[in-house]
């Protein structure tokens, strides 16, 4: 989820590459029904959103005692930003602009898992 066009493109396109296949949602609202609808193996997730920000879509996501593994999209590098986040759930942060080399190997590590 993001409501970056841009960064869901830049992310999408090398995972689409290595055989993922993608759903794409606009903001948290979006985002949160998506989940329920396909049920995703792993939720790649904005901080900065419109409608539900990263950190209500996480809160919601703990109160459904969500099991999908969640990884932060971010530019914030506030401590607190991630320690809130890891206790909601998060299990990883990649910060932006994402890169698919530091993306992929950690993807690859929570699906494995």
């Amino acid at each position: 989820m993001d409501d970056s066009l841009f960064q869901r493109r830049v992310v999408s396109a090398p995972l689409k590459a290595q055989g993922f296949e993608t759903f794409e949602a606009v903001n948290g609202k979006e985002g949160l029904e998506k989940i329920l609808e396909v049920k995703p193996d792993l939720i790649l997730l904005d901080i900065l959103m419109p409608e539900k920000n990263g950190i209500e879509v996480l809160k919601e996501l703990k109160k459904a005692q969500n099991t999908i593994p969640v990884i932060m999209l971010t530019s914030d590098v506030q401590e607190s930003t991630r320690d809130e986040c890891l206790s909601l759930g998060a299990q990883a942060f990649v910060n932006k602009p994402v890169k698919a080399e530091e993306l992929l190997p950690i993807i690859t590590s929570l699906l494995q898992s």
